[in-house]
């Protein structure tokens, strides 16, 4: 995010390692936020012509991914994610109730792709037995569903109907995991990739072995590993001002190390009442403050007092963030009073 990229969609989402989207418009802002001239367009263009393929991968949760890395990753992840699901006794005792299901469920499919709600009637199962459903059959999420204009991803097909047969081995979709994660997240700990993969260090050690890799440490002695060639900006390296989207995985457990979100902002950026992020802003490389869609305007609080150049920096990074999202203005709050000012209302307010 230090300089944004021309890099075509798909190999964008490769570089950070697939975009988690169970908010679908978070993966066009945060393309958006990394890619020069990016337009919405550009990524429902990608999803229709099956370059970039969307469904229920890393840490059981909605992603996007290009079509090269899907068969890989869901390979990487196949048995870690079935046991996960069977690790409850009650799952146990369902096993081959929903082994059946999952058949039953390629059979619905044969003719295209159907909406969830049809699928689960025709079933008739709830939602926690589809959720086991979609591990004993490959699943994807089909457009125009998952949309930035059509945002519930709730419209599924075949797999191998929409993206072809599986083209790559367990320990093959390992060793692509582990070099996607450090791609995007390098300098990280073995820790850090097993918290963003779902897999165990054991289910991870042999590819690891396979891998050339750079070995740092942390301040506390800690071990890190990178790709050998991966770039390691110089600290000082000025950042610009971007906006990231909620569920970004910048901001995520496993890219604590990335220092991105000061850890004094972190309860105002996470809720125990929801499980995602809210909206942030960047400055210098930092989580300076939120911001939010509301009627027909981009609403953005800092968490501390700007200087007069930031502020003209964020502004005008806002309102290309405006444009993108089809708001017609940008209004920046005053900091709130847990900064030591109160909140009033809109501070100033900039027509696009």
């Amino acid at each position: 995010m230090l300089e944004r990229s021309a890099l075509p969609v798909p190999k964008a989402i490769e570089r950070i390692g697939g975009l988690q989207t169970q908010y679908a418009p978070s993966a066009y802002l945060g393309l958006w936020s990394r890619l020069r001239s990016f337009e919405r367009a550009a990524l429902t263009r990608a999803l229709e012509r099956r370059s970039v393929i969307q469904g229920t991968l890393l840490r059981m949760t909605i992603h996007m991914v290009s079509a090269g890395d899907y068969w890989p990753f869901v390979e990487a992840i196949r048995r870690a994610r079935r046991a996960w699901w069977l690790g409850a006794t009650s799952r146990r005792a369902v096993e081959r109730e929903v082994i059946s299901a999952a058949e039953r469920t390629r059979t619905l499919l044969a003719d295209g792709p159907r909406p969830r709600r049809e699928l689960l009637q025709a079933l008739g199962v709830d939602g926690s037995t589809w959720n086991g459903i979609g591990l004993w059959v490959d699943l994807v999420r089909v457009p125009p569903s998952g949309t930035w204009d059509r945002r519930s991803a709730d419209l599924y097909g075949l797999a191998e109907d929409w993206v072809g047969p599986p083209a790559a081995t367990e320990q093959q979709g390992i060793e692509l995991l582990i070099r996607r994660y450090l791609a995007g997240f390098g300098p990280a700990s073995i820790k850090d990739l097993v918290s963003w993969s779902g897999l165990s260090p054991a289910s991870l050690g042999p590819a690891l072995g396979r891998i050339s890799l750079r070995r740092f440490r942390d301040p506390d002695g800690g071990e890190l590993v990178d790709l050998p060639r991966a770039p390691l900006p110089d600290p000082a390296t000025p950042a610009p001002v971007r906006f990231l989207p909620t569920w970004d995985a910048t901001l995520l457990v496993h890219a604590r190390r990335t220092q991105i979100l000061p850890e004094r902002f972190r309860p105002r950026i996470f809720s125990t009442k929801t499980p995602h992020s809210a909206p942030t802003f960047l400055l210098d490389g930092q989580v300076a403050g939120t911001w939010r869609v509301e009627a027909d305007a981009i609403r953005i609080t800092p968490f501390e007092r700007l200087s007069p150049g930031t502020e003209r920096e964020l502004d005008e990074e806002a309102e290309r963030l405006a444009a993108f999202h089809g708001a017609t203005r940008v209004d920046r709050i005053p900091p709130s009073t847990r900064s030591g000012t109160s909140r009033t209302g809109p501070e100033r307010n900039r027509s696009t």
